[in-house]
């Protein structure tokens, strides 16, 4: 009890800390957090493609709180996207540069096609910090439900410092969104009814761990939902609804997958509302990579060889605060998902600077509206193929290739990433390479570049 008296007083003093006149109010409590975090949901889904499918939730989150606009995935890769989430190191640190394959063997895999045939881990080592272990020391209770995706059953979220587990499998995705919705060898939600969609059964479960609480403990909620993973499979009721729309089939369930994500969001916060929560509730949204549709105006996207470009490694990203973030705002200042540990951590009350080996940096300047951030850059990374590395400085973005071909483009005047100015632009390619270079040297995959 006196420990957590200590985290809660320490919590409410670091949050007083945020604004200039903070000071001068009573201290409020810890808040609870509330992650939601949506697998191959790219910033074109829900930004550009608005007509095909409603998504009122969402809108009405970002009618709430601050929308990131140029939020970037760390690695636009399942696996490695979680690992930057949860923990706040680059995934190239972790050296989880692919996705966890199935029924692994070792602690490393190799990929035939990857042309540096660099070592990528089959887990989320336990002695990482995730932000559950960060939390908890601060007073704080913590529940995972859904995608998890970072190793086998010894590696799960109740043994990376999670309280609560729901829905969680070794699986990266279902084999369909209606039961059975996993192998024989998977046991969660084995005997859930055969017309649950599973988007559904993890909010339930979110919404039932929601109304538990009585306020006198903060909690962090984090749901990694298995959507809009394929195969596409949407809600029935939800296709039949969108089948006028002049989708093709894949695209028309994929829509309904989206809609139903949305639905998620909006009972998981009218659950904080009915439990006299939401005031208190920080809720964070975002997706862990580019769509596999189409993200125009933005090039490339999920699928292999082009997931770098904007389409694949832009994605959605919400954050609501009541009392602080000012509703309806926005932020075209470059984050990234590393940078989302940090930020709960600083939100806890606690001092993002005690993880020494963070890559992220905390947003709570920019979401205060009282400061910047301490970087120019964020860099993005994967192992699959020849395009391998990317670097955001402003308005420019390089894309580096294992064969050692650079590209260059000014994102301000050519978002759709169409003009390669590497051979009009030698300054900038210069020193965008050396950052690329400083980077991968600082991060030890310098080794397995092609940009030195």
């Amino acid at each position: 009890m006196k420990k957590l008296q200590i985290a809660l007083m320490t919590g409410m003093i670091a949050a007083a800390s945020l604004d200039a006149t903070a000071m001068q109010r009573p201290a409020k409590p810890q808040p609870n957090i509330v992650m939601l975090f949506a697998d191959d949901l790219g910033q074109a889904d829900i930004s550009y493609r608005r007509s095909r499918f409603d998504i009122p939730n969402m809108d009405q989150l970002a009618a709430d709180g601050m929308t990131f606009t140029d939020a970037y995935a760390a690695s636009p890769t399942c696996s490695p996207s979680r690992s930057a989430v949860l923990t706040g190191q680059h995934p190239a640190r972790l050296r989880i540069v692919r996705h966890v394959p199935n029924n692994p063997t070792g602690e490393f895999n190799l990929l035939a096609g990857d042309p540096a045939q660099m070592p990528s881990r089959n887990w989320l080592p336990l002695e990482e910090t995730t932000y559950a272990e960060a939390l908890k020391p601060l007073g704080y209770k913590t529940a995972f439900v859904g995608k998890w995706h970072l190793g086998p059953e010894s590696k799960f979220p109740v043994h990376q410092g999670f309280d609560e587990q729901y829905g969680v499998t070794e699986s990266g995705h279902p084999k369909s969104y209606y039961p059975p919705y996993f192998p024989k060898t998977e046991t969660a939600y084995s005997d859930v009814p055969k017309t649950k969609y599973l988007t559904d059964q993890l909010t339930d479960d979110a919404v039932a761990y929601i109304r538990k609480q009585d306020g006198t403990q903060p909690f962090n909620l984090t749901v990694f939902y298995y959507s809009v993973h394929g195969p596409h499979v949407g809600r029935k009721d939800l296709v039949e609804k969108l089948k006028d729309r002049g989708m093709e089939k894949s695209e028309l369930h994929h829509a309904a997958m989206v809609e139903a994500v949305d639905e998620s969001i909006g009972r998981i916060r009218a659950a904080l509302a009915e439990k006299g929560l939401a005031e208190n509730t920080i809720v964070i949204f975002a997706g862990d990579q580019g769509g596999q549709f189409d993200n125009t105006p933005m090039r490339g996207g999920k699928p292999a060889g082009v997931a770098l470009f904007e389409g694949g490694a832009r994605i959605p990203f919400i954050v609501q605060w009541p009392g602080v973030v000012k509703p309806g705002s926005s932020s075209s200042i470059p984050v990234v998902t590393t940078d989302i540990f940090p930020t709960m951590v600083q939100l806890a009350g606690g001092d993002p600077s005690s993880h020494p080996k963070l890559d992220g940096n905390s947003l709570t300047p920019l979401l205060a509206a009282n400061g910047n951030l301490p970087r120019d850059d964020v860099f993005m990374y994967r192992s699959y193929e020849s395009q391998y590395a990317a670097i955001r400085s402003g308005d420019w973005k390089l894309i580096a290739y294992r064969g050692g071909r650079m590209e260059l483009f000014n994102l301000k005047n050519d978002l759709s990433e169409k003009s390669d100015l590497s051979a009009v632009e030698p300054g900038q390619l210069k020193k965008l390479t050396a950052k690329l270079i400083a980077w991968e040297k600082r991060t030890g995959v310098y080794e397995f570049g092609r940009s030195k």
